[in-house]
């Protein structure tokens, strides 16, 4: 777009007066130039400094004789001053006024002949031609939806910021069209913008930026824990509690129901957290196992002529002499029927007493007890039989040398139970000589599989 150059023609004013006359000569400029009071002439006005928005569309403002071009950025200007000051010179020309001697400063208030001003211009009170402010009298021509801007001799019709010309209208111009405005989302407004931020962001002082949001000091929305990350967060649980659906709440987890290992016995779950407990015999050792209580050391309930036998998961009181007629305690727990007595002929000649306890379901075949002669005499013949206790078949008795046997588990056994199994020693000698003894064995089986 190139603006024309205007070079008007000054007018040459006489004023007269009755008195005796000086000539006063002054000049006007043209549009385009204004007096130059220190050079005394007239000077280019330079329309690209004080024209807003002189130039749309990328297009470069160069100022030019009483005038202005817009050119393209890329192009190349080149001024030549001998033209530029000849045009300044030309700009204006000496008009004539004459004044009074009585007072040569003042000019007549109401001289003879008025002043001719160029268009946009207006005669002052002073008789001097003023720029006639076309926005201020409302004699502009603007649309309603322009804003006037007065021009020295004229004025220009201009959008508002946010607005673009299109034609003689103006349109809004969509800022969010020519990035880099906004960081994450921009939003058209008539005539402006606004700037958006993706969630777990907010907009930064200047309005563009967006910045994380640390949700975590904000206002932490977790029930325990939370973490911080890039536009979100996460939550997480103390141990002992696990995430709900929301992802923000944490929930009680039943370590009970996860695992039926995770106690020797049973479980109790609390919330963050879970116990093992044991029934009644047994404490609780390393947090899970159960242990069996020897009641015998701890609470003995048992009577002055009784012992205290431990196994697992309680206690029982045995006498501390179980002989029966006819037999004779002779040393603990071993009874002997004396040869004196007739009553003995028929009877073993020795019962010893033991007890053993072992846990419920016990797998099987196993080796649980060994009888073994405790004198040995020469040329004799030991064998080992299952007397008594035994009429389900639950034991084996193998014999393992000339003079022991071992007692084998053949059916499992659940407890709480007791079993009394009588396992007797024949003994044989060459002179047809026999003898027996019998070890009275008390099984206690416990409740419990520990």
């Amino acid at each position: 777009m190139l603006t024309a150059v205007f070079l008007a023609a000054l007018i040459l004013i006489t004023v007269h007066s009755q008195e005796a006359e000086e000539t006063i000569t002054y000049t006007q400029c043209t549009d385009g130039y204004e007096w130059d009071p220190v050079r005394q002439r007239c000077k280019d006005i330079d329309e690209c400094e004080i024209v807003p928005d002189a130039c749309k569309g990328g297009m470069k403002c160069v100022n030019h004789y009483g005038g202005y071009l817009c050119l393209p950025r890329t192009a190349q200007i080149i001024v030549n001053e001998r033209e530029e000051a000849a045009a300044e010179s030309t700009s204006g020309r000496n008009n004539v006024i004459r004044r009074t001697p009585a007072d040569p400063q003042r000019v007549p208030p109401n001289p003879t002949h008025q002043i001719q001003c160029a268009a946009g211009y207006e005669q002052s009170d002073h008789n001097v031609c003023q720029d006639i402010d076309e926005c201020a009298t409302g004699t502009h021509n603007c649309r309603a939806d322009q804003v006037c801007v007065n021009l020295r001799g004229s004025f220009s019709c201009q959008c508002p910021p946010g607005y673009q010309k299109r034609g003689d209208q103006c349109v809004d111009l969509d800022e969010c069209t020519v990035p880099p405005y906004c960081h994450h989302r921009c939003v058209n407004t008539p005539g402006s913008y606004y700037c958006q931020c993706n969630a777990g962001f907010q907009l930064a002082s200047n309005n563009h930026t967006c910045v994380d949001i640390n949700e975590c000091d904000a206002n932490n929305p977790c029930a325990q824990q939370c973490y911080n990350i890039l536009g979100s967060f996460i939550c997480q649980c103390n141990p002992g509690f696990e995430l709900s659906s929301d992802r923000i709440n944490c929930e009680d987890t039943d370590e009970c129901r996860t695992s039926s290992y995770i106690c020797q016995y049973q479980c109790v779950n609390e919330p963050g957290k879970f116990s093992c407990v044991c029934p009644e015999g047994y404490q609780v050792v390393g947090g899970r196992t159960c242990q069996d209580i020897n009641e015998c050391e701890t609470t003995n309930e048992c009577r002055e002529d009784e012992i205290c036998w431990n196994y697992h998961g309680g206690f029982r009181c045995y006498p501390r002499n179980p002989c029966q007629e006819p037999y004779v305690l002779t040393s603990e727990n071993r009874c002997v029927c004396p040869v004196s007595n007739a009553l003995c002929r028929e009877l073993p000649y020795s019962v010893v007493y033991k007890y053993m306890s072992i846990r419920s379901d016990r797998t099987v075949p196993s080796d649980i007890f060994q009888i073994q002669a405790t004198t040995i005499y020469p040329n004799t013949i030991n064998t080992f039989r299952i007397k008594s206790g035994n009429e389900n078949g639950e034991f084996y008795l193998r014999q393992t040398s000339a003079v022991s046997a071992m007692l084998v588990l053949v059916k499992s056994l659940t407890g709480p139970r007791e079993h009394i199994v009588d396992l007797e020693m024949l003994t044989v000698n060459s002179l047809n000589y026999r003898t027996s003894s019998v070890l009275r064995l008390t099984i206690i089986v416990g409740p419990y599989a520990f």
